[in-house]
């Protein structure tokens, strides 16, 4: 039997995703209303400038004090589609406070106080739910969350980011330089006029805090992920990604260590071989591959980020959060039981590709692999050609850790013979 009483939802936000979400909720009110068990209300949208025309919804439900929207005691649930750290996270803390349970896709927000904003939603026993804050329509949280939840998952590797995807899938495919196809995304409505965030790797970043921490259940902040970004990426490194089988992706990847004592957290370009399901993901799409003891490897695949794919995954979240308000019961909140410390990026062991600019004589290949030898890494394999005095050497190594690999590049900087390290690049996806 249906409740007759509506659920009354405030909305903080009505950009993009916002204005998505109220059509539709307005749309779609009575498929949402038999889903839920109850109708759900569009109480009151908080918004920075009242005077831009918003199609569908009422005037008198606009306006600038959003404070005093979450405040009012009657909100059931807030939709938090702001951004940022502040207001936000006030918002959110007072929205607990007077009663409403919070659904959010604020990524920045969550990766740098996840575990704070959970504690504030337990201690009120109320629900947080972010399924938006990640890989936008994807759900991959909720799998994560509660499909393994009795499952250990060992690696999540992914696309996170549309952008950096769209412009590497470019230069990949066109044989584009960087600044070239970062031009055509911004064209097409990919990037932002200010694309830092994207292709210097924050973005990508934020999400991989939040995915390890479920994941591994244990605390991962923004500031415990390694970050480094697609800038430098150039169409040579394409051209010798293509020599090795592989294609260029900027990556997230959450590892649990081999002994289970530890866990990583990084995001940088990588090499990932062609037969893997993440290289063939192309523009601007997202990809998520899932590494589990029970499940084995799982991907989840499509649209990161978008007004109506996020709206999708705002929705799912909302109907969840108002069935559990119905039933006077809360969803599972922040998992941290293992508190497992994050190595280092110094300590993470992965292959490497370097490409060395040397002098074009005998004997400068016995000098780099005595190199490689005295700081205990691996040479699978070396490929070299020279012209006019001049050559170009590639390394592909074995497993080594970021540690013992920086110690060597050091070391053939100081060779009279090696003329510059043109590249360096992690090889993943195995």
């Amino acid at each position: 039997m249906m409740r007759t009483r509506p659920l009354k939802v405030a909305l903080l936000g009505c950009g993009v995703v916002g204005s998505e979400v109220a059509r539709i909720m307005t749309t779609h009110a009575d498929d949402l209303a038999a889903r839920i068990g109850a109708p759900v209300e569009l109480a009151g949208v908080a918004v920075r400038r009242p005077d831009k025309v918003r199609v569908g919804i009422p005037a008198e439900l606009i306006t600038t004090d959003a404070t005093a929207l979450v405040k009012r005691g009657d909100i059931d649930v807030v939709v938090e589609l702001i951004g940022g750290i502040e207001p936000a996270r006030s918002l959110i803390t007072t929205a607990f406070e007077h009663g409403a349970s919070v659904v959010s896709a604020n990524k920045a927000l969550l990766a740098q106080d996840g575990a704070g904003l959970h504690a504030i939603a337990e201690e009120q026993n109320k629900d947080l739910y972010y399924e938006a804050a990640v890989a936008g329509a994807i759900p991959l949280i909720r799998p994560l969350r509660e499909s393994l939840a009795g499952d250990k998952v060992n690696r999540v590797l992914g696309i996170v980011n549309g952008t950096t995807n769209f412009i590497l899938d470019k230069m990949d495919s066109t044989g584009a330089g960087y600044q070239e196809a970062l031009d055509e995304a911004s064209a097409l409505g990919y990037a932002e006029a200010d694309p830092t965030a994207d292709v210097e790797g924050f973005d990508a970043a934020a999400k991989a805090a939040i995915l390890a921490g479920i994941a591994f259940h244990t605390r991962v902040r923004l500031d415990d992920v390694y970050r480094e970004g697609m800038t430098e990426v150039t169409a040579a490194d394409f051209a010798s990604a293509k020599g090795m089988g592989c294609t260029i992706k900027l990556l997230a990847i959450c590892e649990r260590a081999a002994d289970g004592e530890s866990v990583t957290a990084r995001v940088h370009p990588a090499m990932i071989p062609l037969a893997h399901p993440l290289a063939s993901v192309r523009g601007a799409y997202n990809a998520v591959f899932v590494e589990s003891d029970a499940a084995g490897q799982l991907m989840f695949y499509g649209p990161g980020a978008g007004g109506a794919p996020t709206a999708s995954a705002v929705l799912g979240d909302l109907v969840a959060v108002c069935r559990n308000r119905i039933n006077g019961a809360t969803g599972p909140g922040a998992s941290a039981y293992t508190q497992l410390p994050v190595s280092p990026m110094g300590e993470v062991v992965t292959r490497y590709h370097i490409s060395l600019d040397v002098a074009d004589k005998p004997g400068v290949l016995a000098q780099v692999a005595t190199v490689f030898a005295e700081h205990g890494v691996s040479i699978d394999t070396v490929r070299q050609q020279g012209k006019d005095g001049e050559a170009s050497l590639v390394v592909v190594t074995h497993h080594a850790s970021d540690a013992s690999l920086n110690g060597t590049v050091e070391a053939l900087r100081n060779l009279d013979t090696v003329r510059g390290v043109a590249s360096i690049m992690r090889v993943e996806g195995e």
